[in-house]
């Protein structure tokens, strides 16, 4: 098979791309690889939307008016960037004028194969099968899939343990009063919090799982989910010597170590301007803004990715939106409202603003990404107040 634009991954920077190749190029023609059974489909609502009553009909990404071929259920095996090919497991060829590697990443595991990695929408429905059923679940991690996991199972009436090694829910990216907060909110949303404790096994027993952690008693549930992250699936691009560093690593225009072949979403290292250094994203507007224009940069268009995404996430009530490095060792200036219900957190490095964390603070993600575009330098009481948003 040979197409003009080839995208390895099915996700939604692959859709992002193929619509962006669309706005330039009608009838080249294109195909999309994806390991997935599924077609491309909106992976935020799997822990948010879905679990608050959206219907499943609403994840779908409209594909059908793009004009593109959705191979499913195949995984690239090998890639020949001097033929131009890519091989499949299935000993399928597809040759390509340009291409995108849109494949996303991988959940870290732990040594069970029943644990739920929540990650696909056959996860989501494995869950939601398992939620009808039974009561009780134990989350591990307190991060973004978490935190919302739990939230989503005990707003659903289920009984919900939450474990995590570090000493507040969302400990990485938030000040230790917000985390040590939303600890507490937690348990008042009857979900067990257990903070400061790393899983050592999960196994089954007696027909249900038993987790042993590092001290404590261990825990017995109706099923285990983990949200320990992800890495990303950068090993074709390495098999086929692209240059490769926690992540593909791209210039500006989305391109590889090769002038036809570009990456994006949560696989690619891009340098960031307004930063000043490279990074990895794992979120929904980079998934979106950056397969976009890549698809525009392969059908020709020549621009460069300078934005900084943002990410969201929704905790029972609680909701926040936020931009740049949120790292709680740099300097932090808190300023709250209402005391962790509502207000603006500042990340600071030297002066300089690097994050900002909008705690149900809306439409303000313009002014924090002018702010983090300055150079300062800033002091605590020159961001006193400085952006409002609305409730």
């Amino acid at each position: 098979m040979r197409y003009r634009y080839l995208i390895i991954g099915g996700g939604m920077s692959a859709h992002a791309a193929a619509r962006g190749i669309r706005e330039l190029d009608r009838d080249g023609s294109i195909a999309i690889l994806s390991s997935e059974t599924h077609p491309p489909y909106n992976r935020p609502l799997l822990s948010k939307g879905l679990w608050k009553g959206k219907p499943l009909e609403r994840i779908w990404l409209r594909h059908e008016k793009l004009n593109l071929d959705l191979h499913l259920g195949r995984t690239v095996k090998a890639l020949d960037l001097k033929l131009k090919q890519a091989v499949d497991g299935e000993g399928q060829t597809y040759s390509f004028d340009k291409l995108l590697l849109a494949t996303g990443g991988r959940p870290r595991r732990l040594d069970n194969d029943r644990v739920i990695y929540f990650r696909t929408l056959d996860d989501y429905l494995a869950l939601r099968d398992m939620a009808e059923q039974h009561r009780e679940f134990l989350v591990i991690g307190g991060g973004f899939i978490g935190s919302e996991i739990a939230a989503a199972l005990a707003s659903n009436g289920k009984q919900v343990t939450l474990v995590f090694p570090e000493a507040g829910i969302g400990a990485r990216i938030f000040p230790p009063g917000l985390s040590g907060f939303l600890n507490q909110y937690y348990r008042e949303k009857g979900v067990k919090v257990i903070p400061g404790c790393a899983v050592k096994a999960v196994e089954a027993h007696n027909g249900r799982f038993r987790t042993h952690l590092d001290h404590g008693d261990p825990i017995d549930t109706d099923g285990v989910i983990a949200g320990l992250g992800i890495s990303p699936n950068s090993e074709l691009a390495e098999q086929a010597g692209l240059p490769a560093d926690n992540g593909i690593e791209v210039d500006l225009k989305l391109r590889t170590g090769h002038p036809d072949v570009y990456a994006a979403g949560d696989v690619a290292r891009f340098y960031n301007p307004a930063l000043g250094i490279s990074i990895r994203v794992e979120h929904e507007d980079n998934a979106l803004t950056q397969g976009r224009l890549a698809g525009r940069n392969m059908a020709g268009a020549e621009e460069e990715y300078t934005h900084l995404p943002f990410f969201y996430s929704d905790l029972f009530e609680l909701g926040y939106e936020a931009v740049g490095e949120l790292d709680p060792r740099q300097q932090v200036v808190e300023d709250w409202e209402e005391p962790y219900r509502r207000g603006v957190v500042y990340y600071l490095s030297q002066g300089r603003v690097r994050g900002v964390l909008l705690w149900n603070v809306w439409g303000a993600l313009e002014a924090a990404r002018e702010l983090i575009s300055q150079p300062g330098p800033f002091q605590p009481a020159d961001l006193k107040g400085r952006i409002q948003g609305k409730s």
